[in-house]
């Protein structure tokens, strides 16, 4: 079950023209294709535009009705591959997926779309998952857009820009016969806001409205001599459409102000941080009217040269605010501007930092740097300087109070997951065999790099955790371990990895991390799971799998069973000359598990019925204080109190109230031989009548002993 539903939320989908959309941004890109008249719909789950295809899920009866299709893609090369059906056809489709990860496994794809072009509309929706609050790599998708001329909106985060922008990019893809991407930051996709709604569209074409005829036509084939013709048509005619839609159309922005020897140019996902750091300066209200005129490029490829030439023509200097490097919007436009002759200093790069994310403080700065640079006639000098001092001495006091930088707080594993046991084992089984190079891989998995387990040698991309140790595996003492979940297992691990493996007759040990869905974006189903997003049953099965191609040595172990899994990895790293081995552990996502149970359990509560919860704790008289459990199970609930005894100065190991009772803790101590001071309690509510008896004769009892205790003392 996928962490968030919008059951109710998908009910607003269905008004139309006059009535006003309330929600986040997600939800309101999902409204705009619905009006554009899509006829089918996919992706590949990912943060942060992974609930895209959640609502479209929780929206299947109105895309039935509309008779549009909707597809839970592999990967998002599967999902990048649909628009191909727009290459023929009249129809419009759009697909979503994270970038820049996506856009990187989708590259072939994309460019096997954009050298034919399209005849309808084809839109590529991606999270652009850039800077600190990133979970990836930091890139961005500019570069493919540009490499493969596809077009790159960037729109400005306010819902009815967002939804105009979508309908707009369905136009701008059929009037240039070009796929257009529109990337979304993690903040639009969450953004709450209103919009004015228009009906929704029923396509032309759809599961409804069958198309009768195949199309086919040579010249849309990516096979010379076609591919020399459609280079030539992307530079020649495709491109100056795009400029012209764009021009004409005023895809982009421009905000007058009365600093008009200045101006800003600026991504349009980047217009709340700049209107924020210039209303800390005094240069904009709280209506977003700004001083410094604005050009906002909603479309930042392609540039548009006459709206560059003209917004800067008689401006001293411009800032050229592009997120993220290589800076290709800042040298864009010094070309434009030397070409045209047009003496307007440019900064950009020079002024703000090189790479990082652009929150209001680093804009702040840049923009003092800026203004010292350029001097702006009507700008009262001393007064920003006064708004900068006093910015930087709030900095200087924050810093003092503190002493130090605060520490940083990576992630990691959840309570309960039971990916903790499988690295707990695997370190443990080091001190059997020796040290092990660990092949990493994308997912929630990857967290064991960190402390305490510091397990994760290298980590390439999803799926590629076995595809990645090859080149080691051979010149290694010990066979390379790899990790793999298994959402990285069905995106590209069977084939780059697996498959690949055994057809080298390669040696190494794999493990695949089996907790039934796509975790760390939020629970989406994959064929792990045993159903697909609409519930039906998927009938593919991880094991039959990895025997259909090839791999023979393949044994199953419960991911909480640290010790079975001890003795699991030794064989399997021990068995030299057995191929490929692959250890599956199992098991379900403990957030998913408790979010699927925890109503059921409140039911039979409220119902008054009997019901049984585990719960593992510490005995404060025998633990030690060594915390080797905590090292080695690295689970947030288990943590240090003080030692009730005064005679003992070490804090005893705890476990908090925000156990869920898996067991892991107490499952490490005893296949680590530590020491015996946990403890499993069955919490009981609603007794019976046999759970009162009993717990009155151990009442009986344990007052006994302890009466014959202090009789002896």
């Amino acid at each position: 079950m996928a962490e968030l539903s919008f059951r109710e939320e998908v009910k607003q989908l269905r008004i139309g023209n006059g009535e006003y959309f309330e929600g986040e941004g997600i939800l309101a890109v999902t409204k705009a294709l619905l009006q554009s008249g899509i006829s089918y719909v996919g992706g590949y789950q990912g943060a942060p535009v992974s609930a895209l295809v959640d609502v479209l899920s929780d929206a299947s009866d109105l895309l039935e009705e509309l008779g549009v299709h909707l597809e839970t893609c592999a990967n998002e090369a599967g999902a990048a591959a649909m628009l191909g059906a727009s290459i023929n056809y009249p129809i419009r489709g759009a697909v979503t997926f994270k970038s820049i990860v996506g856009t990187n496994v989708a590259s072939d794809a994309i460019s096997n779309l954009s050298s034919p072009g399209v005849i309808g509309g084809a839109l590529i929706i991606v999270g652009e998952d850039y800077g600190e609050g990133s979970s990836i790599i930091q890139e961005r998708s500019h570069a493919i857009a540009a490499k493969s001329q596809i077009w790159l909106m960037d729109p400005r985060p306010e819902l009815q820009k967002v939804v105009d922008i979508v309908e707009r990019s369905f136009e701008l893809s059929e009037a240039s016969n070009t796929p257009v991407m529109m990337e979304l930051r993690i903040r639009a996709c969450h953004l709450d806001g209103r919009f004015e709604a228009r009906d929704n569209k029923r396509p032309k074409y759809s599961k409804r409205d069958l198309i009768e005829n195949p199309i086919f036509n040579k010249d849309r084939i990516s096979l010379p001599p076609a591919t020399y013709v459609q280079e030539k048509l992307k530079v020649e005619v495709r491109h100056p459409a795009a400029v012209r839609y764009v021009a004409e159309n005023k895809i982009n922005e421009i905000f007058d102000g009365d600093l008009s020897d200045v101006g800003f140019i600026l991504q349009g996902g980047m217009y709340n941080h700049v209107i924020a750091a210039l209303k800390a300066l005094n240069l904009a209200d709280d209506f977003g009217n700004s001083r410094v005129p604005l050009l906002v490029l909603n479309c930042v490829y392609p540039l548009v040269p006459a709206e560059i030439e003209n917004f800067c023509r008689g401006k001293k200097g411009v800032l050229v605010i592009e997120e993220g490097q290589p800076n290709f919007i800042e040298n864009d436009i010094k070309a434009l501007l030397s070409d045209a002759e047009i003496d307007t200093k440019v900064s950009g790069k020079n002024c703000l930092p090189i790479a990082g994310e652009y929150v209001g403080a680093v804009l702040i700065e840049g923009f003092d740097k800026f203004f010292v640079r350029s001097r702006p006639a009507n700008l009262d000098g001393r007064a920003a300087a006064a708004v900068i001092k006093s910015f930087q001495d709030d900095k200087r006091k924050v810093a003092e109070i503190l002493g130090a930088p605060l520490p940083t707080r990576p992630p990691g594993l959840c309570t309960g997951c039971p990916e903790r046991p499988v690295f707990s084992a695997l370190k443990l089984v080091q001190e059997q065999v020796g040290k092990v190079h660990v092949s990493g891989d994308i997912g929630c998995h990857s967290f064991a790099t960190l402390e305490p387990f510091k397990l994760g040698n290298t980590i390439l991309g999803y799926g590629l955790g076995l595809a990645s140790s090859v080149g080691l595996s051979s010149m290694m003492k010990n066979p390379v371990v790899s990790i793999m979940g298994d959402g990285g297992f069905w995106h590209q691990g069977l084939t780059t990895g697996v498959a690949n493996h055994v057809f080298n007759k390669d040696e190494g040990v794999l493990v695949i991390l089996k907790n039934g869905y796509a975790s760390a974006t939020g629970h989406q189903h994959i064929p792990s799971t045993g159903t697909n997003s609409r519930d039906q049953a998927s009938e593919m099965d991880l094991e039959k799998a990895l025997r259909g191609v090839g791999v023979k040595w393949i044994e199953t172990v419960g991911s909480y069973r640290v010790g079975k899994m001890i003795n699991v990895l030794k064989r399997a790293i021990l068995a030299r000359g057995k191929g490929l081995r692959v250890i599956i552990a199992e098991g379900e996502c403990m957030l998913a598990r408790l979010r699927r149970e925890k109503p059921i359990v409140s039911a039979q509560v409220k119902a008054g019925n009997r019901v049984l919860r585990t719960k593992y704790g510490v005995d404060e008289t025998t633990c030690t204080g060594d915390h080797s459990c905590i090292r080695l199970s690295g689970c947030p609930t288990l943590t240090i109190k003080s030692n009730p005894d005064p005679l003992r100065k070490n804090p005893v190991a705890y476990v908090n109230d925000g156990c869920v009772g898996c067991g892991n803790c107490g499952e490490v101590a005893h296949a680590a031989i530590l020491c015996p001071s946990f403890y499993k309690a069955d919490v009981v509510q609603n007794p019976n009548f046999l759970d009162r008896l009993m717990a009155r004769m151990r009442g009986a009892f344990i007052r006994f002993m302890q009466r014959r205790q202090q009789v002896a003392a």
